[in-house]
């Protein structure tokens, strides 16, 4: 089992930055990979950034040059099991509630944080 807590998010006007963070405990051996989805009201979740325990990166066409995913080295020095995602120059269709998830060894994206709200007003 893995838990996610999260932390981070709130308000910001549009141009703002914020930053999350995501600590995983439990069989952090197991774990793949972590990322960030996030879930605008109305519509389906969706994979903001991830991240390999090598460090490789992926990111939605949307946040591409404006987001950035990173592994917290002093937390993750064995194990891949904190995260941060720095979100800059955020608009207004980036506000969502955003998921830590991990992706398991037995089970893709198996573990998910209980989420965090991102607010960003024109």
């Amino acid at each position: 089992q893995v838990q996610l807590v999260e932390s981070g998010g709130g308000s910001v006007q549009a141009g703002g930055s914020l930053r999350l963070s995501c600590v995983a405990s439990g069989t952090i051996f197991s774990i793949n990979r972590m990322g960030w989805y996030r879930q605008a009201p109305g519509k389906q979740r969706e994979l903001v950034a991830a991240i390999t325990t090598g460090g490789s990166t992926n990111y939605a066409d949307s946040v591409k040059g404006r987001f950035t995913i990173s592994r917290e080295n002093a937390k993750s020095r064995i194990y891949l099991h904190a995260i941060d995602l720095q979100m800059d120059n955020l608009k207004p269709e980036d506000t969502a509630v955003y998921y830590c998830a991990a992706d398991l060894v037995l089970a893709t994206w198996g573990s998910w944080g209980q989420g965090t709200q991102v607010t960003v007003s024109s």
